[in-house]
Parts: structure tokens; C-alpha cells; sequence
């Protein structure tokens, strides 16, 4: 969608009344951020793309007849008449472009990822080929790429008694599957707390986020099945998808033009060549999306699902703990009702400081899937030391620990989201996604910039990531920097200097809106959308 003069800026108005257009679906203003860039970044983003390109083929020439150093595996004489194990694109961008800048990603991290971390020094001596560690620790580096929402990633040894007890009591590991000897008290305790704190009647807890998605929606869609996934999905909603054998189909993101004509033509058409009617037909979608940091437009999407009797599967990754009045998500965010969604899914991996994940609803729901879901089968249960901290950060939340810690952390990251975010617009940075958001995309684009910012900022003395293309549109590389309530303002002002002295220096600054002295009249936008 568009907005003819403020690129692509999404603002919706909230109501108190539900209903069916927009106007009555919501309950507070709704705003989301994605300026188009000028067209000479665009230009020159793929300029810099074709001189990396012709270099690379360069490169390649001159490797061929001896000119340089081959350092990449070469197949041996025995195998050339193989059958490449990478196809030619793919190796040609990971040794000509990806090298370039490898030293960016992987840097091994000697310490608890809090609102700071420790770094291992490494260096290279072949242009990013191989590296060595200089033994040397970079102290205090001000951690901007964990998902760490809530700051429940700690040492802190009086946070962490209980879970210290009941490694103690049950050891590091279950050593069995949860149908056969894995299920520990532990686990239904924490089931029937993840219940209680969503407000439905049940839920299972797996011991991998990703498997959660990609192992549980074989079990519910398979031949004969519609799914309807947003274009930006993780990849565990891709594969899990794609793992159970139904039909596919992808509308563009938040589009609920896209989305409805997708479930009108399913309805009207049927399966190809029978014209038989789906035997299910499930959306799939992101509470807040990891790599646009936009959320998901929850009560448009489930005033569809009831108008065409769908199924919602909603992925709660990294909004659960992270958005809502008290972190129950995007559910609580906008004011409604677990039960208007038929499967929620969420992990512990973030907002909670842990690893797995859940799935949650009906009764029904997760009794099928004690009984048909692969990771039930065949994984290994979560590992009780792990289980205790989600029961101890989820009871912190709730207030069943006696103190309003939790929702003190809930509140500290909305404020750090939002100063953050209002920083970073008056700055004249373009950034994608929602005002209350904790990700926080910052637009690079230009595939010479992507090195040059991380190594920057790490000279500085803070941790970010950055994301380039085939992760992101070709013309769209970006910083993408995660809020937590564990960021005091005095690191995130750090931080916020840093980036207003890289982003004249890199010449980053590409808004041509954003720049105010009154950064409250976002709030006060009221624009007619394009579809």
C-alpha cells in the first residue's frame, strides 16, 4: 500500500466498536513505517551489486588459469563428471560477495547475551577465507542484535535459584521423547502455566522454536488443504508448509485485499481440475515480523477468517512478551480474544530467555497433537533446567512472584521501543515497520555499506546485525537492531550518537519526511490509503 507524498506509511485509525471496515475493527491508532528510498539509492544499489559481479567473474578468471590463489574446496579429478553439490549462482555469491563481508556474521560471543556482551577477537589473513582468535576479549560491547525483549536472559545468581534447584534435582537432559519416558512434571506444570497466561484451555510446549512451526503444521494441513501464508514468513512457516503436502498460496504482506481475494477464489474455485471444495483452509501469519518489524493487521485478518470459515495459525515469536499491555502479545495488543484464534504459536527463545516453544488453543487442538505431532514422536523434551526459567520469567510476568517486576519490564521496553524509533526518524533514517515495535530495521541498501556499518559500529564498541541479500530484496539490505528492556537510556543514547555520527559519515540519512521537531504528529497523521 501506498500514500501518495510519505512513501509508504501505513496509518490506520482504532475504534472502540467491532465491525467490519477498518474504521470499527480497532481500538487505538495504528502506524507503520515504510519509506520508499529516493530512486538514485535504488540506482546506485544495483550498481554496486554488478561491480561486485563483474569483479567476481574477474576473480574467477584469473583463479581458473593460476593468476590467483584458489582458495575455496575444489572437487577432485575423480568427481568432475559429478553432479555440482552447489548450484553455480549459489557458490559463485558466497566466494565472490558474501566473503567480502563474512567477517560481519558468526563472531563467537564469550559471555551471557544481556544488554552487554564479550566478544572474541578474531582476525583474518585471507580476506575473510579462514580467521584466527588474537586470544584478546572486546569488553562491555553494547548488545543490539539479541531478541533479549525483556532482559530475562541474566546471571544474576537470585534470579537464578530455582533454575539452579531443579538442575540440581533433574539434571541437564530427558534422554526420551515426550510419547515415550520425557514427560516430566516440569513440563505439565509449564503447559498448564502457558494455558493460564494466554487465557485458553491448553497448550504443549516443544523444545525448538523453529521445530514447532515446521514439525506441528504437518500435523494439521496435509493433500487437500488450502494454506494462505503471508509473503514474509519465517522459514519454519515455510517448511512446515511446505513439509505437509498442501496447496500454497502467498498474498502480499498485511495486504487484506490480497488475502481476501485469495480466500474468494478458494471458495468459489475449489481444488484445481476437480473443483472440489478444500478440506481445510488455514492463514498462516507473523504477530510481528522479524525482519520488517511491522505487525500483523490481527482483527482485519480474523473478521476474513469468519467471513470465509477459515483457520488462523498465528506465529507469536517475537511478539509474545514483547507487545500487549502485560506481554500476553499481539492477542492483547489489540484488544482481543484468544479464542478468535484457532492455533497460537509462540516461543521461549526471546521474550523469556529460553529455547522451544508452544502451541496453544482449544483442548482438542493440542490433544491431536500430543498424539500426532512429529516433534511429540520423535524429539527430545525440553530439558527441566530450561522449563524452570520460562516458568520463572512467565510467573514474573503474571505477578505471581509477588512483585510487579514484569510488568515493569513490559513497560521499560515500549518506552525504549519508542524513543528509540522516534530517535532514529528525527535523525533522518529510514526504518521499517511499527511504532511499537522492538525490531527495528534500519535501511543500508547498498551492498558496500553492509560491511562498512558493522565494522563501524563495533569499532564503537556496539553489537549489531546486519542483513543483506538473499535474506532481504536485493535493494533493501539493512541493520536490523532488537530493543530490550534491559537497554538503559544511557546505552541507548550511546548508541543513537554513534548512529547519527556513521549515518552523515556513510551518508545513510535518506528520508526526505521523517526529519521533525515534533515527532508527536506521527501519532496525529490521518491518511487515506491506497490500495
Amino acid at each position: 500500500q501506498s500514500c501518495p507524498g510519505l512513501g509508504r506509511i501505513f496509518s490506520v485509525l482504532f475504534f472502540q466498536k467491532n465491525g467490519v471496515s477498518n474504521g470499527t475493527l480497532y481500538k487505538k491508532t495504528f502506524i507503520e513505517h515504510f519509506e520508499q528510498a529516493p530512486m538514485y539509492v535504488a540506482v546506485f544499489t544495483f550498481v554496486g551489486f554488478a561491480v561486485g559481479t563483474i569483479f567476481g567473474y574477474l576473480r574467477d578468471f584469473m583463479r581458473a588459469w593460476g593468476l590467483e590463489k584458489r582458495n575455496i574446496a575444489a572437487e577432485r579429478e575423480q568427481q568432475k563428471d559429478f553432479v555440482p553439490l552447489y548450484q553455480d549462482f549459489e557458490n559463485f555469491y558466497t566466494r565472490n560477495l558474501y566473503l567480502r563481508i563474512r567477517d560481519n556474521w558468526n563472531r563467537p560471543i564469550c559471555s551471557v547475551p544481556g544488554p552487554q556482551f564479550d566478544l572474541m577477537e578474531r582476525v583474518t589473513d585471507d580476506y575473510n577465507w579462514t580467521f584466527r582468535f588474537t586470544g584478546r576479549t572486546i569488553k562491555n560491547v553494547i548488545n543490539m542484535g539479541s531478541y533479549n525483549y525483556l532482559g530475562f536472559a541474566e546471571t544474576d545468581v537470585n534470579a537464578l535459584k530455582t533454575v539452579t534447584v531443579e538442575l540440581e534435582k533433574y539434571g541437564t537432559g530427558v534422554c526420551s521423547t515426550r510419547q515415550e519416558m520425557g514427560t516430566l512434571d516440569k513440563h505439565v506444570e509449564l503447559e498448564k502455566l502457558v494455558a493460564s497466561f494466554l487465557g485458553v484451555e491448553d497448550a504443549m510446549v516443544f523444545g525448538m522454536g523453529f521445530a514447532t512451526n515446521s514439525m506441528n503444521i504437518p500435523a494439521l494441513v496435509g493433500k487437500g488443504c488450502l494454506i494462505l501464508s503471508d509473503e514474509l514468513n519465517h522459514t519454519s512457516l515455510v517448511l512446515g508448509a511446505r513439509l505437509s503436502g498442501a496447496t500454497i498460496r502467498i498474498f502480499k504482506h498485511n495486504n487484506m485485499q490480497s488475502l481476501e481475494k485469495l480466500l474468494r477464489d478458494a471458495i468459489i474455485y475449489g481444488q484445481p481440475r476437480t473443483h472440489r471444495a478444500w478440506r481445510k483452509i488455514i492463514i498462516l501469519v507473523e504477530g510481528i515480523y522479524s525482519m520488517e518489524g511491522s505487525i500483523v493487521r490481527l482483527p482485519e485478518i480474523v473478521s476474513l477468517k469468519n467471513k470465509y470459515k477459515a483457520y488462523l495459525y498465528l506465529d507469536e515469536a517475537h511478539s509474545i512478551g514483547a507487545v500487549g499491555a502485560t506481554g500476553r502479545g499481539v492477542v492483547e495488543y489489540f484488544g482481543m480474544s484468544p479464542n478468535d484464534v484457532d492455533v497460537l504459536m509462540g516461543t521461549f527463545t526471546k521474550s523469556f530467555g529460553a529455547a522451544g516453544g508452544y502451541i496453544a488453543g482449544k483442548k482438542d487442538l493440542v490433544d491431536f497433537l500430543r498424539t500426532h505431532s512429529h516433534s511429540a514422536v520423535y524429539a527430545t523434551s525440553m530439558c527441566p533446567p530450561v522449563a524452570e526459567q520460562i516458568i520463572r520469567a512467565m510467573r514474573c510476568l503474571m505477578g505471581l512472584d509477588g512483585t510487579t517486576q514484569g510488568l515493569q519490564r513490559v513497560r521499560q521496553l515500549e518506552k525504549n521501543t519508542r524513543y528509540f524509533r522516534r530517535k532514529l526518524h528525527e535523525m533522518g533514517f529510514i526504518i521499517y515497520g511499527n511504532d511499537d515495535s522492538p525490531v527495528v530495521p534500519l535501511l543500508l541498501y547498498m551492498p558496500g555499506k553492509i560491511g562498512a556499518f558493522a565494522r563501524r559500529m563495533l569499532e564503537k564498541n556496539i553489537g549489531v546485525v546486519v542483513v543483506g541479500f538473499p535474506a532481504t530484496p536485493i535493494t533493501e539490505s539493512r541493520a536490523r537492531f532488537c530493543v530490550s528492556a534491559a537497554h538503559t537510556r544511557e546505552m541507548l543514547d550511546t548508541v543513537l550518537n554513534a548512529l547519527d555520527e556513521l549515518g552523515d559519515f556513510l551518508h545513510l540519512k535518506y528520508s526526505r519526511y521523517s526529519k521533525s521537531s515534533h515527532p508527536e504528529l506521527y501519532e496525529e497523521s490521518r491518511l487515506e490509503l491506497e490500495d
